[in-house]
């Protein structure tokens, strides 16, 4: 209610005191005659020019922000407007944000497959060790009751894209948090044929700008089952459209020989793509790390080829991380208590690979969960709680939240108005936690 106030406050002055002293001024300079003796001009509310109404507006918080939509037809059509919903986007997560939130999904029991997800305040300025925890506020998001059981789990973050989040698992779910909207996609309608397994599913979530449409895509890896063993088959890859709310076949081919080591674990959108890591075996059978980036807007792949950036599989992993704000690719080589950044400074060449920097010794990490900034780092550590580390700084904070069985996932938390609603927007209003419901 203090930012609804603020509003009112900074309108005020706008519509009283502006055009008050607009007058004095041109009185002064044009030796007219007092304002007193003339009918004072009143600004209606509707009537603000649509540039200062932007700029105010857009430093609301975005609960707030809907509230905004009703007070006149004006202030509902602009917010609804796509050019004002990617300007605060930009505006209030680049400007007026200071301290970024987290959004974290994890399995806190050893026994049970329900997945919590919550928003988990962060002030990075704070160094945390283990033996001085203070409290972290955090904010548990309950999915509807229908979905909000052991059988529904989730594994994998993806996001943010505009401020939507993509939640891989049972069901695939897309989310605004900002709003409180979830949205469970369809089942696939296309069959396993017959004799066959799909083994593994690689899924990637990103935004078509062309269309204006968010879309899923997912690998699936077909193996054919004969006499009781299974041979490798083929790849199938199936597409869904928030738009249509649907998914297809696509006939984009792989780039072959390939294979894919997981989801991400870190959401890595680059120009409009999306990035698995995977690798290729040499006529030696010595593998080579290789990675498969999906266009959203082409709907093709496309295989980049890596430099060795490891010298051991058994003893370091992986894990492809965006960088220089989302405009290139790059990834972390992390081994015992030590990691090595690169990145290819040029997306369309895949010789521009470079190592950036290492940091090490750091007692802190065991898996990476996710990523928070340029150069803060979301680690799992021994006692499978989430850690962010600082690069630059080293300091190192303890977040006490804990996922078990490798559950923990960690992504910057981004405030957005972009409504996962697709038709009419008086058909329901998120107070809360609010299902978005099929057309």
């Amino acid at each position: 209610m203090l930012f609804l106030y603020f509003l009112v406050f900074l309108l005020f002055l706008v519509v009283i005191l502006l055009p008050r002293k607009s007058n004095e001024i041109l009185s002064s300079k044009l030796a007219l005659p007092s304002t007193k003796s003339r009918t004072k001009e009143k600004v209606s509310i509707e009537h603000l020019p649509e540039e200062l109404l932007s700029n105010i507006l857009s430093r609301l918080p975005s609960k707030e922000l809907q509230k905004c939509k009703f007070v006149c037809k004006s202030w509902f059509h602009l917010i609804k407007d796509p050019h004002f919903v990617t300007k605060y986007y930009v505006v209030y997560n680049n400007h007026i944000v200071t301290n970024h939130d987290l959004f974290v999904i994890g399995r806190p029991f050893p026994s049970s497959k329900k997945t919590f997800i919550s928003l988990l305040s962060c002030n990075s300025n704070d160094n945390i060790t283990n033996k001085n925890k203070e409290h972290v506020p955090s904010k548990v998001l309950n999915p509807p009751c229908e979905y909000n059981s052991d059988h529904e789990y989730w594994t994998e973050i993806m996001g943010p894209c505009n401020g939507i989040y993509f939640l891989e698992g049972k069901p695939n779910l897309m989310m605004n948090p900002s709003l409180g909207q979830f949205k469970a996609l369809p089942e696939s309608h296309f069959a396993t044929p017959f004799g066959g397994n799909s083994l593994m599913d690689y899924t990637g979530f990103g935004f078509d700008p062309k269309t204006n449409d968010y879309k899923v895509v997912v690998i699936k890896d077909l193996w054919i089952r004969e006499k009781g063993e299974e041979h490798l088959g083929w790849w199938r890859t199936e597409l869904y459209s928030l738009n249509s709310n649907s998914w297809r076949r696509l006939d984009a081919v792989l780039p072959l020989p390939i294979e894919i080591w997981s989801s991400s674990r870190v959401y890595t959108l680059v120009n409009n793509c999306c990035h698995w890591l995977g690798y290729v075996e040499d006529e030696f059978g010595k593998r080579k790390d290789v990675v498969l980036a999906f266009d959203m807007v082409n709907e093709t792949f496309r295989k980049i080829h890596v430099p060795r950036v490891r010298d051991c599989w058994e003893e370091s992993s992986a894990t492809l991380v965006p960088r220089d704000e989302s405009a290139r690719i790059g990834m972390v080589v992390h081994s015992v208590k030590r990691y090595d950044v690169w990145v290819m400074k040029d997306y369309w060449s895949q010789e521009s690979w470079v190592k950036v920097y290492s940091v090490g010794p750091v007692q802190v990490i065991s898996t990476l969960a996710g990523i928070c900034g340029r150069d803060q780092f979301l680690w799992k550590n021994n006692n499978e709680e989430l850690v962010m580390y600082e690069a630059e700084s080293g300091k190192v904070k303890c977040l006490q939240v804990f996922g078990k069985n490798d559950s923990l996932r960690a992504a910057r938390y981004m405030e957005s108005i972009l409504s996962l609603h697709r038709g009419n927007e008086f058909s329901g209003q998120c107070v809360s936690i609010d299902w978005v419901h099929d057309r």
